[in-house]
């Protein structure tokens, strides 16, 4: 037996290996497949099964590409409809996999088709749980996301994952392995825990959902605090149980290499998208006017799904070499209309005499110096609420980063104002600068550092009551 994680960290995602006598499963794959075939053909095994747990929202999975190049077929659990074949498969149905066996465990709740999937080891004896988006380390699924297409509350919902953890989860060994299919940072929970594994026995003694007796407790315990999920989550979610175009067929076009003039002849377009992938550092000292930066050393994919609207189409400003990595973590998430990239990049368009724009960087302390003499001064908090929450500069407004996609939002912004922009680090506040330059307004000055920077400087007065633009 032979089971391998494969964790992508920007995404926060979980994919897996498992292989028995030459007959791989593949649980959950991401859209850009390579790693999964490489790892077949490098073991001499062959793909035979492409296991779903449920239709992702916060990625598109690789199930049907993966499909096409080898075979397999792909399963789903119960009460799961698509557009493409697939072997929706009845709850306890049992899979032979060279001398393993997986078996059906249909877990409704983050999704009504949510399943999670337990392997059994040579001996019959229950060896792993690949719980999907059911049962994380230290959290559970968001029950928000299903309920509009089927008139169920996220209470329904969360009253159903009580149900099927209570009757398919509590009852496991202690030492059956824990495979979510996120980790921490990722938007499908709450609070997930440090942790990409663990074991049923610690997280019944740990993680607080399961320790709720009721449902009552669970429902309120699972939903309180629960943030409104990314907006781009329906979007990959229709993608995965509709289908899409294949990844080299995305690949193949988003490589087109555009030089300087066929570049400015596509960005006639006013609809169209400059995305710049560079770093945050590096985009703030000089860039393609109207450029959107999302530099690929974040959480790229995730911003990007959160901002970048799915219609329109776009074009590539990267690193030289960085153009393939970029459309693949693009469409990781379903963009799909990337007419090419800016051949050279942000270095030949400089080079060739042809305007730029740049965001302005200050240190935290220049910021401090000019409070007091300048009347015009936002600062602009982009962080989000809760971190604002938590401490923020004195009179600053919070705008998060993902509000800044609301028309309304810039127009509480004055032709006088003096905005100063700053997140915790430095990255989310160069994207938000980015979308501010590309709507017109211009005056805006990029915090170094942000609030670690910021929190520094004892002269700095820090507040924890929370203010908003509006």
């Amino acid at each position: 037996m032979f089971v391998k994680q494969l964790y992508t960290g920007c995404l926060s995602e979980a994919a897996y290996y498992i292989e028995s006598e030459g007959e791989v499963a593949i649980v959950d794959p991401l859209r850009d497949i390579d790693a999964y075939l490489q790892m077949a053909e490098e073991r001499k095994a062959k793909i035979k099964y492409i296991f779903e747990t449920h239709f992702h929202a916060d990625f598109v999975s690789g199930h049907i590409d993966l499909a096409k190049a080898t075979g397999a077929t792909i399963i789903y659990g119960p009460n799961t409809v698509t557009n493409f074949p697939v072997h929706v498969a009845d709850d306890g149905e049992v899979f032979q996999l060279g001398k393993l066996t997986i078996e059906v465990m249909h877990t409704p709740g983050h999704t009504l088709e949510s399943t999670c999937y337990l392997l059994k080891d040579e001996s019959g004896k229950d060896y792993a749980v690949f719980t999907g988006d059911t049962l994380f380390v230290g959290d559970v699924g968001r029950p928000d996301l299903a309920q509009k297409a089927n008139e169920l509350t996220m209470q329904d919902l969360a009253g159903m994952m009580f149900e099927s953890i209570q009757q398919k989860i509590m009852p496991l060994a202690d030492d059956v392995i824990v495979y979510p299919a996120h980790g921490p940072g990722s938007s499908c929970g709450k609070n997930l825990g440090p942790n990409t594994f663990s074991t049923i026995g610690v997280q019944k003694e740990s993680n607080y959902a399961l320790q709720q007796e009721s449902k009552d407790d669970f429902v309120k315990a699972v939903t309180e605090g629960l943030a409104a999920p990314p907006n781009y989550f329906p979007i990959n979610a229709k993608i995965n149980r509709e289908g899409y175009e294949s990844l080299d067929s995305v690949m193949e076009r988003g490589l087109t290499a555009l030089d300087i003039p066929a570049f400015k002849v596509l960005v006639k377009d006013p609809e169209l998208i400059i995305l710049d992938t560079r770093k945050a550092t590096t985009f703030s000292k000089g860039f393609v006017p109207g450029s959107l930066s999302i530099g690929l050393e974040g959480r790229f994919a995730e911003w990007a799904g959160s901002l970048l609207p799915f219609d329109k189409k776009m074009v590539l400003v990267t690193d030289p070499g960085m153009e393939r990595e970029s459309i693949t973590r693009l469409a990781r998430v379903g963009f799909d209309k990337i007419e090419g990239y800016l051949e050279g990049g942000f270095e030949a368009w400089k080079a060739a005499g042809e305007t730029v724009d740049l965001v302005i960087d200050v240190e935290a302390d220049e910021m401090l110096m000019d409070i007091p003499f300048d009347d015009h001064m936002v600062i602009m908090d982009v962080r989000k609420e809760t971190e604002f929450a938590d401490g923020h500069v004195k009179d600053a407004v919070n705008v998060p980063l993902n509000t800044l996609t609301d028309p309304g939002m810039m127009a509480n912004i004055d032709d006088t104002d003096n905005v100063y922009v700053h997140c915790a680090g430095g990255y989310r506040s160069v994207i938000a600068a980015s979308m501010l330059k590309r709507q017109g307004i211009h005056n805006i000055r990029n915090v170094l550092g942000g609030w670690g920077e910021i929190k520094k400087l004892e002269k700095f007065e820090i507040e924890k009551n929370v203010a908003a633009l509006n």
